[in-house]
């Protein structure tokens, strides 16, 4: 029942905290450039990715029924993956697109135009479908023993390996092997844009428009690598043949923390999503005092 309270409170945060963004990048014309359409996307693509597991969960603990069928199994896992691999890729295409912003800038709007951004967009999902079908065909191509009991809040690949007959998720390895390399190539490629970034904000002679390079550059920044770390040091880890608390934790640092801190970073690091936020709130309270000034004559 804690877990299931503090679940409860983190998934209405990251609810309360992606929404606004989709709002407020929806309604401010002044965020209407590429940086915001895909911040817009990211939001959208967070809640799905903790809508995924999430509510599952909350709903079993306070039912007491830890009951999932297989198919139900099955769609959750190819959404969970999706989801992972579409934000991988999605976090990738954000860091080309400031690399452009900043390191190109009397180009940016020739290069990123609303077909470059479209066209990134459905890469993103493209990837991210194509992730999803080859990691849970893989996995639910094994056959199943014991007590197919997940030792987990949501049907997770490495402990649905454990349940396997024999030997047969050698094809499954190889899938996440092969979504591991995809993984690790979009991360040095972001680290690569962003060493090049930052070489270019250093040349930038007035500080403050190193600033400015910075206030949008490092709530990315801060994003990919919070999503990162915590996912590749739970993966890579070696996991028990007991369920600990450690492995529980380490799975809600990258499932349940990136979707409900990513809206806190930009909102915090980000002066123009700040003025936006303020200018929504402000839109909102003008529009209660109206509708009770109509009540009220």
């Amino acid at each position: 029942m804690l877990f299931a309270a503090l679940f409860l409170v983190l998934y209405i945060v990251a609810l309360i905290g992606n929404i606004l963004i989709i709002t407020t990048t929806s309604l401010d014309h002044s965020l209407s450039s590429p940086m915001y359409f895909f911040l817009k996307h990211l939001s959208f693509l967070d809640l799905c990715y903790i809508s995924v597991t999430v509510p599952r969960s909350i709903c079993n603990s306070f039912m007491h029924n830890g009951y999932i069928s297989l198919w139900e199994c099955i769609l959750q896992c190819f959404a969970f993956t999706l989801c992972g691999c579409a934000e991988m890729a999605l976090l990738t295409v954000m860091s080309y697109d400031r690399y452009v912003a900043i390191c190109l800038p009397l180009r940016y709007e020739v290069i990123m135009d609303i077909s470059t951004c479209v066209h990134g967009l459905l890469a993103v999902w493209a990837s991210g479908i194509l992730g999803g079908v080859m990691h849970t065909a893989a996995t639910f191509s094994i056959h199943f023993c014991g007590a197919n009991i997940i030792h987990q809040f949501f049907c997770d690949v490495p402990q649905l390996l454990k349940l396997s007959c024999s030997n047969e998720y050698v094809s499954e390895l190889g899938v996440s092997g092969f979504l591991a390399l995809v993984t690790f190539v979009c991360f040095i490629s972001i680290g690569v844009t962003y060493m090049h970034i930052f070489s270019t904000v250093q040349r930038i002679p007035s500080a403050e428009g190193r600033a400015r390079a910075f206030s949008t550059c490092l709530p990315h920044l801060s994003v990919v690598i919070l999503f990162v770390s915590t996912s590749a040091f739970d993966f890579l880890k070696p996991h028990s043949e007991s369920p600990t608390v450690s492995d529980f934790l380490l799975t809600v640092f990258y499932t349940v923390l990136p979707p409900t801190l990513n809206p806190i970073i930009y909102s915090l690091r980000n002066k123009a999503m700040k003025e936006a936020l303020k200018k929504v709130f402000e839109r909102r309270k003008d529009f209660f005092f109206w509708i009770t000034s109509i009540n009220l004559f």
